[in-house]
């Protein structure tokens, strides 16, 4: 049973991750790191990394950008594995995370559901198997709190296809402000922000009358709980390097 320290308990995530965790035999909680330490949960609370003094073989962060430093130093200390789930990493600390990997196992994920990132794979084949000869549009909707536009994900996704392709692609972001044709080398990218919409992205390929449709829904947070747990549990036991979900999509196929 792998032991997980999940880093940011006190929030959101950390009380979905800690639910999800309860219905598993294949890991369990052993400590978690909060600036509140009078949490009720089944495990001790600390407030700081370099204060958890409990045996784990993996950390799940779903905290806080000002976090990353001393919880890298901290899992570079002891050794340990960390699956990173927090957003809003600047460059410079991108950068750390991946400095980092050269010595423990890191895993980086802009999106941890493992729907959206199978998407991800399923659309850059059908960008490498389609070529020119279709349009490539994303749409993502997301609830009316979210700040951001296009989403992370959504520009996730139009990365993974701009990287598929043998051409140089370029983004637009809606079209009110232009009056021309469509180019082949666009990849247009659209945002809509309504009611309590947790995550919904759809990749079009409009071709000469055909089109091809990869949609993903998200109907509740817990798909993103799901997905760092899953991937805290493939990452124990790797050797040092930079993971993420495409690398845990590939090996899954390969044991299939």
């Amino acid at each position: 049973m792998k032991r997980i320290i999940l880093s940011g308990c006190g929030g959101y995530m950390g009380h979905v991750i800690t639910d999800c965790v309860k219905e598993r035999q294949d890991c369990k909680i052993v400590a978690g790191i909060d600036l509140r330490t009078d949490l009720d949960f089944d495990y001790p609370v600390f407030s700081k990394p370099s204060d958890v003094s409990v045996e784990a073989d993996v950390i799940i962060d779903f905290s806080h950008p000002s976090v990353l430093s001393p919880l890298l130093q901290f899992a570079k200390e002891k050794n340990l594995p960390v699956v990173l789930c927090t957003t809003g990493y600047s460059k410079e600390q991108v950068a750390q995370l991946k400095e980092a990997s050269a010595e423990i196992p890191v895993f980086y994920s802009r999106n941890m559901s493992t729907g959206i990132n199978l998407l991800i794979e399923l659309a850059k084949k059908a960008a490498q198997v389609l070529g020119d000869q279709f349009d490539i549009e994303i749409i993502e909707k997301h609830h009316n709190q979210k700040i951001d536009a296009p989403s992370g994900t959504a520009l996730m996704i139009a990365d993974a296809i701009s990287d598929a392709e043998d051409r140089e692609m370029h983004y637009v972001y809606d079209r009110h402000s232009q009056r021309k044709k469509r180019d082949k080398n666009e990849i247009g990218l659209h945002a809509v922000r309504g009611g309590t919409i947790v995550g919904e992205h759809e990749v079009i390929f409009a071709g000469h009358h055909e089109v091809i449709t990869i949609s993903h829904s998200a109907q509740t947070k817990e798909v993103f709980a799901v997905g760092s747990i899953n991937a805290a549990v493939y990452l124990v036991g790797k050797a040092a390097g930079l993971y993420d979900m495409s690398n845990m999509i590939a090996d899954e196929a390969d044991v299939q």
